[in-house]
Order: structure tokens, then C-alpha cells, then sequence
């Protein structure tokens, strides 16, 4: 890190402003090969400045704005610079090119947040966190980030890390002296301590993933019921196409909604009938593919129709996938939906009609709720885990706490209970970046964008 990066930190096309970072022991003079204040003077920390981007043929590119960050104060504690131009796309990139000329060198992706992660500024949860800040999808999204950014994660994950180093310092000098007599410690207690952590953090994990990643719905049913009509509904625009003969919908259709703070990915699907149109078949095909991949089922039936074979035969094919059972055009709400047919997997009952609206805000709650688990967003507590690879590591480390402490009671040998705390201890480390290798780095900070 002994060289000075450059990059564009907004994104591409037109705007207001365009801003340019650079980050590095030669970041302040750098900008002073390409910027003109109006007012000459040293640059002072945290202060901004006015002037002109000059270019390296002496030209004014444009006028900016500057700011200079010096280390150990700004985000990657190395002395930072930020300018301020236009929002074009020329003046960003000529900006960007002049900084280049000037001796800095092009940032990779995420290598800003790398170097603070690097520089102790922040751990690797918090870097992580920082990506899912900028990608939320929802205000319950944002909430778990901005606190994991905040560092609870990684103040849980280095409480219960420093339980297991205890005994695996004390069990590590018996292994390594067994003849200086060390006065008894007990392990037991720091063991279940740390485990007690994993697995609570572990126990809020599949809410958090479900509200960082969101969720993939599938709408269902035999054709005609008012799958398409449900999908407008939910998205309170008309996206799909919807007329009254059966069959409209040939290919399944995904969008994007907020459903009461749960991302979710909803999945219009072709009636699923035997046909003999080619087309058609291959439209059920691809029904029949969205449904094994789906986090959740949405089967639709007509209200106003008795139960049909083709009905039967959607309970059968959503007998494996946790399922909302939905009764549409239920256009009087004062009427009571048809009996529900018996389904394993049924999770709710929702009657609602597409047409009108009566109950769609109601089916948006209860699959925000069986997707969290019977919980609401709003109710969700924002100390969750939403991270995979955290989860991962946390299920590692719970495994080997629990291996722990079966070699604890059989009274195995120590060095088997040091190879167990040993990779508890590794684990918990990953999260916050104290065990962790460079090809992870690369992995973890290539999803960033260049400029951040």
C-alpha cells in the first residue's frame, strides 16, 4: 500500500457532481499537480477548497471542489482527497486521467474499503457491511446493515472468540509443559459460554438472509385463476398482461417488490394444464423450474369455481414447497371463501381479490411473515446475521465447540480438545478478518465497485 489510488466514487452517467478519491501517502500532492485553488495556501484537514482541475496539457478541465482528508483521519486512514467536479461524464473522466498523469495509479475493485480493512480502520464484517449498505433492497435491509456496520457483529464474534483463546492458551501450555506444574483452569465454562454466542447469533440467521438477499415467490395455479392479476396487484402496477382467455401468460415473468419490507422476487408463471401447443409447453416447463426453485409457493384459486382436477394436481405439485394457499376473487369480502383443501405444506390461508384489492395488503404481510419465520419486519430485532459466508463460519464454529466439549466429558486427550477450540477459534476469526487469507480478501472485495 505504498502507492497512491485514483478512482471515480459516483456512479456512471449525468448528475449534479462527479467525485474523485485518492488515497495514499502522495494523495495530497498529486492533487496539487492537477488542482488550482482560487486562493493559494496549503491545504488544511477536513477543510474545503475551490479551485480548477487543470489538465496535463495546462487547460482548466472544470471547476471543483476539494477536500483533504489527512491520516489517520478518513475512511481508509491513509491521507485522502476527494474532488469535487460536475457531473458529467467528461470532466469525471478527465479529472480521473489527470490523477493518473499525475502519479496515481487506478484503484481495483473495493480496494478503498480493503485498505481501511487493512489499515485497522475497520474489520472485515464491517467492510462486508459497508457493500450491503449500498445494496439494500428495503428499509429492514438497511437497518441490519448500517448496525452490522456499526460493529455488534464483530463485537459478539470477538467476545466468543476470546472465551475459546482462554482455555486454548491454558490447554496449549499443558501440551507444551506438561512438567512446570501449571495451576488447573477450568474450560468448561468459557466453552459453553462461546457456544451459547454462536448459537444465538445462529438462531436469527435465516431472518437476516432473508432480509439482505430476499426471497424468490412463485405464483401458481391452473390457468384463468388470476395468477397475473395477483402478480399487478402485489406490484401495485399492471406489469403483466391479463385477459379472460386461459393461457395468456406463455413464459414465466419476475419482478422486483417490497412486500412489507421483505425483498422479494415474485414469479408470474404460465397456467399449469396440458396443452398441445408447443408453446405453451414449454411455458409449463419452465412453471414447473421456477416452483423447485422457489423459497415459497403462491397457489391461486378461482373463488368463484368449485375445485377441478387441474386444481388437484397443483396441491400434489407444491406438496414438497411451503405454500400459501390463496382463494382470489373473493370480490365480496363479506362472503367466506370455499372450504381449503387439504395441502402438507400450507403455511397460510389468504382470500383476496385482485380485482378489487380487498386483501392484497394482507397477502403482502403473510408472505413477508412465513418468510421470516412468523415474523414481521417491523418486529425483527436489527442484530441479525445476514451475511452466508458469517453463517457459514458460525455453523464451523459451532461444530467444533460441540466437539469440544464431547472431548471435554470423555476426558480425551488434550491435544484433540486443543485441535477443536483451535478451529472454533479460526473460524470466529474468519467473520472479522483475523484469520483470513488473501484469496478470501480477493473474493470478499472483488464484488465492490471500483471507487469504493
Amino acid at each position: 500500500m505504498s502507492d497512491t489510488i485514483a478512482a471515480i466514487a459516483t456512479p456512471p452517467g449525468e448528475g449534479g457532481i462527479g467525485i474523485i478519491r485518492l488515497s495514499g501517502p502522495d494523495a495530497q500532492p498529486i492533487a496539487l499537480r492537477i488542482f488550482r485553488p482560487v486562493r493559494p495556501g496549503r491545504l488544511r484537514s477536513h477543510r474545503v477548497r475551490y479551485g480548477h482541475v487543470i489538465g496535463p496539457d495546462g487547460q482548466v478541465i472544470d471547476e471543483a471542489l476539494l477536500t483533504f482528508m489527512a491520516a489517520p483521519h478518513s475512511f481508509t486512514r491513509e491521507d485522502v482527497v476527494e474532488i469535487s467536479c460536475h457531473g458529467g461524464a467528461l470532466p469525471v473522466q478527465l479529472t480521473l486521467e489527470a490523477a493518473l498523469a499525475a502519479g496515481a495509479r487506478l484503484a481495483n475493485p473495493g480496494e478503498f474499503t480493503l485498505r481501511a480493512f487493512l489499515n485497522g480502520r475497520i474489520d472485515l464484517s464491517q467492510a462486508e457491511a459497508t457493500l450491503d449498505v449500498i445494496r439494500a433492497q428495503t428499509r429492514a435491509g438497511l437497518t441490519i446493515a448500517q448496525a452490522q456496520l456499526d460493529g455488534w457483529l464483530a463485537r459478539e464474534v470477538r467476545a466468543a472468540r476470546q472465551a475459546i483463546l482462554e482455555p486454548l492458551a491454558y490447554i496449549t501450555a499443558l501440551i507444551d509443559f506438561p512438567e512446570e506444574g501449571i495451576e488447573p483452569q477450568t474450560v468448561a465454562g468459557p466453552i459453553a459460554q462461546a457456544l451459547a454466542t454462536v448459537e444465538r447469533l445462529l438462531a436469527g440467521a435465516e431472518q437476516g438472509m432473508v432480509l439482505r438477499n430476499g426471497a424468490r415467490v412463485v405464483i401458481v395455479g391452473r390457468p384463468n385463476v388470476g395468477k397475473s392479476s395477483l402478480l399487478n396487484a402485489l406490484l401495485r402496477v399492471e406489469r403483466a398482461i391479463v385477459t379472460p382467455i386461459p393461457g395468456t401468460t406463455r413464459d414465466t415473468l419476475e419482478e422486483l417488490a417490497n412486500l412489507a419490507g421483505v425483498p422479494v422476487v415474485l414469479i408470474d408463471t404460465a397456467g399449469m394444464r396440458t396443452s398441445t401447443d408447443p408453446v405453451e409447453q414449454i411455458g409449463v416447463e419452465r412453471a414447473v423450474a421456477a416452483l423447485t426453485r422457489a423459497d415459497l409457493a403462491l397457489l391461486v384459486f378461482d373463488a368463484s369455481q368449485p375445485l377441478t382436477p387441474e386444481d388437484d394436481a397443483m396441491l400434489v405439485a407444491t406438496a414438497d414447497r411451503p405454500t400459501i394457499l390463496v382463494w382470489n376473487k373473493c370480490d365480496d369480502p363479506a362472503l367466506p371463501p370455499p372450504p381449503t383443501p387439504h395441502h402438507p405444506q400450507c403455511k397460510a390461508v389468504v382470500a383476496c381479490s385482485a380485482r378489487y384489492g380487498h386483501g392484497i395488503d394482507l397477502l403482502a404481510q403473510t408472505i413477508a411473515r412465513t418468510l421470516l419465520g412468523g415474523t414481521l419486519p417491523a418486529m425483527a430485532s436489527t442484530h441479525l446475521v445476514s451475511n452466508p459466508r458469517h453463517r457459514a463460519a458460525l455453523r464451523r464454529a459451532e461444530e467444533f465447540l460441540r466437539a469440544a466439549q464431547e472431548t471435554l466429558a470423555m476426558g480425551a486427550a488434550t491435544d484433540l480438545l486443543a485441535a477443536d477450540l483451535t478451529g472454533a477459534a479460526n473460524a470466529l476469526g474468519e467473520i472479522t478478518g483475523e484469520t483470513v487469507g488473501e484469496d478470501l480478501l480477493d473474493m470478499i472485495f472483488s464484488r465492490f465497485c471500483i471507487g469504493k
